[in-house]
């Protein structure tokens, strides 16, 4: 529980599920090979904690440990597009468009500073965290106009996007509860079966990158990896060149 407190910096009892999922979803990808005894322990720690302090619907909502390599669900760009126009408020728009336009994880967004972002380059600050390592980020034309504005308007304080609550009047980064309560109400009003996160942004980023030219190497560093084995799994996604994958029928009938 203590790990889970420090990832998010809130006590464990005021996370969600999409949160607890994330958690587990980090602790999977922390190494090439996850441990799978590592990976037992810190569900048995969280059942067994949740139990302790009552919250029986968390402990059985915990997902079951199964070896697997599921590819990453992602979001098509018609849909990002739909989804990128669902929230009413301006802030909540730029919250999915950060995490979409730079892939960020939902930690990286709530640690993100107003010095970090640099219209002039273009570019955000991510700075390293849990062994990852520092990375600069380009930041798209229309993201640069939506803060921009969004800043004149809404005036956060330190932070790029405050939270509502915060301690002894210090300002405080958005939480990821919040994340996922605006990633859930956005879903909650497109009309799509897919159950996405706040992670599939990430993996639509990548998977988009790809597609549209980027080579392996240089997403890599965008998306902070420390090894290049991490980042393949998305070549088994995109829509790449010769990997492009068809069926016969569509040259049986093409002529």
């Amino acid at each position: 529980m203590a790990h889970l407190a420090i990832h998010y910096k809130m006590s464990p009892e005021l996370l969600d599920q999409e949160a607890i999922n994330e958690y587990l979803f980090h602790c999977q990808h922390l190494h090439k090979t996850p441990s799978e005894s590592f990976f037992k322990h810190t569900i048995y720690g969280l059942r067994a904690s949740y139990k302790v302090l009552g919250m029986e619907q968390k402990r059985i909502q915990l997902p079951q440990i199964k070896r697997q390599n599921d590819l990453p669900i992602v979001l098509n760009k018609q849909e990002i597009r739909v989804l990128l126009k669902t929230p009413k408020y301006l802030r909540h728009r730029l919250i999915l468009a950060m995490l979409y336009g730079c892939g960020l994880r939902s930690y990286e967004l709530c640690n993100l500073l107003q010095s970090d972002v640099d219209f002039e380059r273009k570019t955000v600050f991510i700075r390293k965290q849990k062994g990852k390592t520092d990375r600069y980020l380009p930041l798209s034309a229309h993201l640069i106009r939506g803060l921009q504005s969004y800043l004149e308007t809404a005036k956060p304080v330190k932070y790029l996007f405050n939270s509502q609550v915060t301690k002894d009047a210090t300002p405080q980064g958005i939480t990821v509860r919040t994340i996922s309560w605006i990633i859930k109400e956005s879903r909650s009003k497109m009309a799509t079966q897919k159950k996405f996160t706040a992670h599939t942004l990430r993996h639509s980023y990548a998977t988009h990158l790809l597609e549209d030219g980027l080579n392996i190497m240089s997403l890599k560093e965008l998306l902070g990896h420390a090894r290049i084995e991490t980042t393949m799994v998305y070549l088994h996604v995109a829509n790449v060149g010769s990997s492009i994958k068809f069926s016969p029928l569509d040259s049986l009938y093409s002529k």
